[in-house]
């Protein structure tokens, strides 16, 4: 399916893990979306190994209007997205207006952060499942999870299921 005319947000900060950005960044490209990298910063951040990527958007000037979906990598970076005002308060802004929402591993600790987790069934890396049950959440260990615009999965193994989930998503204009 092409994506041409769909504009993707991918979220990013400190410690984020590898493919859990770059798989999605290129799939979307591939298929044809515009895809910008928001964090709280235009700068340079690292992987979890050691890989830059840099932010294209600073999510102060980021209008959640603008995109059609937002993507949450995992890793250790969402800890660190959580400590943005501006970066939680963007993908809030995302969620409210029914753009498709789609964490992955850790990434749903932003879901949290948002008040998007109460009464959605959900996955994510298993590490987390307390903090999501703590926050509404009922946890099912699948590969992929579609609640209404929301789409969480629980680690780069299950990249083909989350990516396919998104672009079903982004084809349904919900």
């Amino acid at each position: 399916m092409s994506l041409e005319g769909k504009h993707i947000a991918i979220l990013l900060e400190q410690i984020y893990e590898d493919p859990e950005f770059w798989y999605p960044y290129y799939r979307f490209l591939e298929a044809g979306a515009k895809v910008t990298v928001v964090a709280p910063e235009v700068k340079e951040y690292m992987s979890k190994h050691g890989y830059p990527a840099r932010a294209d958007l600073a999510a102060a000037n980021a209008n959640a209007s603008d995109f059609d979906a937002v993507i949450v990598p995992g890793g250790y970076s969402p800890d660190h997205m959580r400590r943005s005002r501006e970066l939680v308060n963007f993908l809030k802004q995302a969620y409210e207006q029914d753009k498709v929402i789609a964490a992955i591993c850790h990434g749903p600790w932003m879901l949290a952060s948002i008040g998007a987790t109460e009464g959605r069934k959900m996955t994510a890396f298993f590490s987390i499942k307390d903090d999501l049950v703590n926050a509404g959440a009922q946890f099912v260990d699948e590969e992929v999870v579609r609640d209404g615009n929301v789409i969480t999965s629980r680690s780069p193994k299950d990249l083909p299921a989350f990516c396919r989930k998104i672009i079903t998503a982004l084809g349904e204009q919900f």
